[in-house]
């Protein structure tokens, strides 16, 4: 891992920083640190953690919310920019077959207001083609509720989605919550007291919103699960049900226990998971946490025990692409073809499931399953038509399959045939 030192090398009057492609950690230089105030006496916030040499000085490694000291100091990017970047993003995700997505928030939450605005300028203009279930960062909970927002308020384009909170980091930052630590030590971090998110949940599910948690490790996936236990168990002793419109979601759960699995279950939770993070993964976690890899991407057994699975990308960090999941999801293998018979090969599953992953089950946990999700009469044409039949050719390549035609409502949005200049 690179340090400030480094980075002045290459970049000493101007301020750098570059991310890792998990965006849990960073690492700034000498100026970037400055500029954002940075030295021996400033505090970890929070969430995050500030990386320091054997002087107790500022190396210029940041992990989590530490990040956003620097990042606010980034100028924001104009309501017209981001309106124009749009309109570059969306016919790409058409071109790869992406009719709709979670747009899902953040730790700092900065990119949420101009981000919601654009996508209302877009939709105000006619001019968003593609579905947007727009998350909200539990920073801003209080403010929602006072304003009334509610899970699934909206229309066919653009709704208000999931509260997002975060349970820890990530395994690449090394600040994944463990319950045993990683192989060159330390357990990770918890970024909320257990108590705050009960606190939190409890508050938004009472009000009419439904939370997507944020939870890669085994320990933070545990100590979620108990607080969805606990308030289960206060609304049954109630005789209450929960206000939610849709189910709570845990995003990635990426280290999980059996325990834990059962209780998932049970309780109802949809397991919001990235099939390609699974293959980017392999050598990160064989190094990370060893043999405890059998715990990761348990996909087969989640969906053996009855959990809806929803698939997404959680891009920039891996790849948008459905197909690429697909792959993914059913040989546990990496775009090169190895491990040669997948990685831990027992959580495979079939292109048939892994195709709902990524339609019946997202319709579904946003309550939307009376119009999207399958090709039914009476439900808005949202579908896509693929070069080759990905049920019947070799999985490999489905790798190279391409989208020919997207159609969102009936309309086509991306024709690959289309030669029109």
């Amino acid at each position: 891992m690179p340090n400030r030192k480094d980075l002045d090398k290459v970049a000493q009057h101007l301020p750098v920083m570059l991310w890792r492609f998990d965006l849990h950690l960073a690492v700034a230089n000498s100026r970037a640190l400055e500029l954002a105030g940075i030295t021996e006496d400033t505090s970890n916030p929070p969430h995050g953690v500030i990386g320091r040499d054997e002087k107790g000085i500022p190396n210029g490694i940041l992990q989590d919310e530490a990040i956003d000291l620097v990042k606010r100091k980034i100028p924001v990017p104009t309501d017209i920019q981001i309106t124009s970047a749009m309109d570059d993003a969306i016919p790409t995700l058409h071109a790869i077959g992406i009719t709709g997505l979670n747009d899902l928030r953040l730790m700092d939450g900065h990119d949420g207001s101009p981000t919601f605005r654009a996508l209302q300028q877009l939709h105000n203009n006619s001019e968003l083609s593609i579905r947007v279930w727009m998350c909200l960062l539990g920073d801003v909970l209080e403010d929602a509720i006072r304003i009334g927002l509610m899970t699934g308020m909206g229309d066919d384009l653009l709704r208000i989605g999931h509260v997002k909170l975060f349970a820890d980091g990530s395994l690449g930052a090394h600040t994944a919550w463990l319950s045993e630590s990683y192989a060159d030590g330390g357990n990770g971090i918890s970024l909320y007291p257990m108590e705050d998110m009960y606190q939190l949940i409890r508050r938004a599910e009472s009000t009419g919103l439904s939370v997507a948690v944020h939870a890669i490790g085994d320990r933070a996936i545990h100590e979620l699960v108990s607080v969805f236990t606990r308030l289960e168990k206060e609304r049954k002793t109630s005789h209450e049900t929960a206000k939610t419109p849709v189910p709570h979601r845990i995003e990635h759960l990426q280290i999980l226990h059996t325990r834990d699995l059962i209780s998932i279950s049970e309780l109802g939770i949809i397991g919001s998971v990235q099939p390609r993070q699974a293959t980017d993964d392999i050598i990160l976690i064989e190094k990370s946490i060893r043999d405890r890899g059998k715990l990761a991407y348990r996909f087969r057994d989640m969906l053996d025990r009855g959990i809806m699975l929803v698939f997404g990308s959680d891009c920039p960090v891996a790849s948008p692409n459905p197909l690429s999941g697909i792959h993914a999801a059913i040989t546990r293998q990496r775009e090169d073809g190895t491990p040669e018979k997948g990685w831990y090969p027992n959580q495979r599953i079939q292109v048939e499931e892994a195709v709902r992953g990524y339609t019946v089950a997202p319709a579904k946990a946003t309550g939307r399953w009376d119009t999207l999700g399958s090709l039914t009469p009476g439900k808005l044409a949202d579908f896509i038509v693929l070069e080759k039949d990905i049920y019947t050719i070799d999985p490999a390549l489905i790798l190279t399959t391409r989208v020919d035609l997207t159609c969102i409502g009936g309309r086509i949005v991306y024709d690959r045939h289309d030669i029109t200049p």
